[in-house]
């Protein structure tokens, strides 16, 4: 799309070249050249290279920018994600998968499996019944995919716009699953935003299981049935995650990590170890109360066993 364009149709604010001609979108942790990128606070402490690029941000975060050009918004989240509909590529069904996988590959497939277009799949691979594979996932040699499993659906990110509606941020990346993978039955793996979801070498995976977008799954790792790990979450090597675990988003895990079923994760784990995180739902502002003065619990009585000495 023409850069002069996206800016007369959003009526955003304009710092620099406008006959630029932009490809996509990208993210600021792998950005491309002739993009847009997204912005936020949170990016300032880093060094960014942000040289062929176009930057979206807001006005109060201009100054903080070294950047030749600066798309100015209201609510650039809110930018961001209607102009994603923009690069949105529709998918295409293939509608008899079999027809052009050729016998000595070893991949075997059940009923009513459907597969979109762009999507490659390696040596010895099982993909049971009623499997949905969308558009330009990547599977690697040894997998096996149970049945009723969704590789590649499309990511639960939305911005609110000024009436509270959601608007979608549409996602254009990718899952790519490496070699000697297992899916359980049930299974959905969504699509990264802008760059993909992974699923390394030898991970197993039980029924049940949501991966959100842009999530990394680290080598040899074990998630147990009815896991949910939101976004952009990183989870290190040869974890071992139980049963009905929440992860919350942006969490990042070290290798060699064991978290108890039932747990809530909801800040990083930087060293190896087994951790547990369970408590009571009650109302936030008691929980907060209540967590903190948990975390408290072993200081106070080390405090009270040494006073009685």
């Amino acid at each position: 799309m023409e850069l002069d364009q996206i800016i007369k149709n959003y009526h955003l604010d304009f710092i620099g070249d406008r006959s630029i001609n932009i490809e996509c979108l990208s993210s600021i942790e792998n950005p491309k050249p002739n993009s847009i990128v997204l912005v936020t606070r949170k990016y300032f402490d880093q060094n960014l290279n942000l040289d062929n690029l176009v930057v979206l941000t807001s006005i109060e975060y201009k100054e903080n920018i070294n950047c030749d050009n600066i798309m100015i918004s209201d609510n650039p989240q809110l930018t961001f994600a209607k102009l994603s509909a923009n690069f949105a590529h529709k998918s295409k069904l293939c509608s008899h998968p079999a027809n052009f996988i050729s016998p000595s590959s070893g991949i075997t497939m059940g009923q009513n499996v459907v597969i979109e277009e762009n999507v490659l799949l390696g040596n010895n691979v099982f993909i049971d019944h009623n499997v949905v594979i969308h558009k330009n996932c990547i599977i690697g040699n040894n997998v096996i995919i149970g049945s009723g499993s969704i590789i590649g659906a499309e990511g639960f990110g939305n911005v609110k716009d000024d009436l509270g509606k959601w608007v979608h941020i549409h996602h254009n990346g990718k899952v790519i699953i490496g070699n000697d993978v297992s899916i359980g039955s049930n299974c959905c793996i969504d699509r990264g935003t802008l760059d993909d979801t992974i699923i390394n070498d030898g991970v197993i995976i039980d029924n049940l299981v949501h991966i959100a977008h842009n999530v990394n799954i680290g080598e040899y790792t074990a998630i147990a049935a009815k896991t949910g790990i939101a976004g952009s979450c990183i989870i290190g090597k040869r974890n071992m995650i139980g049963g009905m675990v929440g992860i919350v988003d942006h969490i990042k895990t070290a290798n060699d990590v064991i978290i108890s079923a039932t747990s809530t994760v909801n800040k990083d784990i930087i060293e190896p170890g087994t951790y547990t995180g369970i408590m009571p739902i009650s109302n936030h502002t008691n929980w907060k109360r209540i967590a903190l003065w948990i975390t408290k619990l072993d200081k106070i009585a080390k405090f009270l066993n040494l006073k009685r000495l």
